[in-house]
């Protein structure tokens, strides 16, 4: 196997190797984000059937007026909680992809930058100009791929802000309508 065989099958098991990780982390969040919804929906249906046992002993209509008037608070309060986990779980596995997404693209943009130095090294005289050709393209496509890279991280994390912002706004007003309740 020559040089430049060796180095492109290292790139492709780095990339895969790369790959797996990023599927691991996927599957670590995803797990996170079944076990919110799957206590979650534990807790409410809980609540629900104490709510109903409640309302079912309820002695009198002043009495079902203030235990459906304490039923707004608490479930607000819990929809806000459920959502600040719901988008910590998000932002961890954001923050690892990003991390892992760029560690990788400078290893692999390292090995290719490496397999076209060897293959610029090796390439028949005459052909230096189609060589000189293909460099400058796969440095344009890189360049591109790079700008997209933080176009793509800017959306996210202002996707983020704004998930965060909204979040922030329903624990004040639960916190407000706790206070006026």
């Amino acid at each position: 196997m020559n040089n430049a065989s060796e180095k492109l099958v290292a790139t492709a098991k780095a990339g895969l190797t790369a790959t797996q990780e990023l599927a691991t982390k996927a599957q670590a969040a995803t797990q996170k984000l079944v076990d919110l919804n799957m206590s979650t929906a534990k807790a409410t249906l809980s609540d629900s059937l104490d709510h109903a046992k409640a309302v079912m002993a309820a002695k009198d209509p002043q009495a079902l007026a203030a235990l459906q008037a304490g039923l707004a608070q608490p479930a607000a309060a819990k929809a806000t909680a459920y959502a600040e986990e719901f988008q910590k779980i998000v932002a961890g596995a954001n923050a690892e992809f990003t991390k892992a997404a760029q560690s990788n693209m400078d290893d692999v943009q390292k090995g290719f930058a490496a397999l076209m130095a060897s293959a610029t090294n090796s390439a028949p005289a005459g052909t230096e100009s189609a060589m000189a050709f293909f460099n400058n393209a796969m440095t344009a496509s890189q360049n591109a791929f790079a700008s997209a890279q933080t176009s793509a991280k800017q959306a996210v994390e202002a996707a983020q802000a704004n998930f965060t912002a909204v979040t922030t706004q329903a624990v004040e007003a639960v916190k407000k309508a706790s206070k006026s309740a």
